[in-house]
């Protein structure tokens, strides 16, 4: 036991630049892929409460597609399909794939946070001249987004980690450099558990921020 311990310590730290690039890689994917998601999500989630039944029909397929299949199916379909298209690294394949996937989930904690603000947020925007699109966007909106904060912060945490899955196409993120390592070594064990030290710094970290905004958005209430 106390070998094993110095010898995942010895990887932990002999291996801290392969590691801390393929941290970054992570890092970029989840950010990219989050931030491209957020906009499919209030846009997937305003066309679901708008009351128009084809584009009600179209959003519910659209989660219903996620919902209803595997991630790593999607991101296949994402690199195999585009790159029959279009010249596309396995970079943007990636994150358009957890965009997509990620965006279904955020447009339900969207509608969810924007359907809970009271009738009479409405009808005050109303009563000050607004039209339906400005009192959504000045009114209803930041109130959402501060409902939504929490269920959002939870969604950031799981795409990081699905983003682990961009290994099976050839990236070298955090999973990736671990089963490199673990094929390059014969010992995949001691590569998982160092994965998993730098998986659980970058979701703390990911955690302290959202922290943050939630207070910082508390405070401005």
């Amino acid at each position: 036991m106390y070998l094993n311990i110095i010898k995942f310590g010895e990887a932990l730290f002999e291996s801290r630049n392969l590691f801390a690039e393929a941290a970054w890689l992570t890092l970029k994917l989840t950010a990219v892929s989050i931030f491209i998601a957020i906009f499919i999500g209030l846009f997937f989630a305003l066309i679901k409460i708008s009351k128009i039944k084809v584009l009600e029909w179209i959003a519910n397929f659209y989660i219903f597609i996620v919902r209803g299949t595997p991630l790593i199916v999607q991101i296949f379909v994402f690199y195999y399909g585009l790159t029959e298209i279009a010249m596309i690294s396995g970079f943007w394949s990636a994150t358009l794939g957890l965009a997509f996937h990620n965006g279904a989930y955020i447009a339900e904690i969207f509608r969810g946070s924007i359907q809970s603000i009271g009738k009479g947020q409405t009808e005050a925007g109303r009563s000050l001249g607004m039209n339906r699109s400005q009192t959504m966007k000045r009114i209803i909106l930041p109130q959402a987004f501060r409902r939504a904060l929490p269920p959002l912060g939870n969604q950031f945490i799981i795409g990081l980690k699905d983003s682990s899955l961009a290994a099976f196409i050839g990236l070298t993120e955090i999973f990736g450099a671990a089963t490199t390592m673990g094929a390059n070594t014969f010992d995949y064990m001691t590569w998982l558990l160092v994965s998993a030290v730098y998986y659980l710094i970058l979701v703390f970290l990911l955690t302290l921020v959202v922290s943050f905004i939630e207070k910082k958005m508390a405070a401005s209430d």
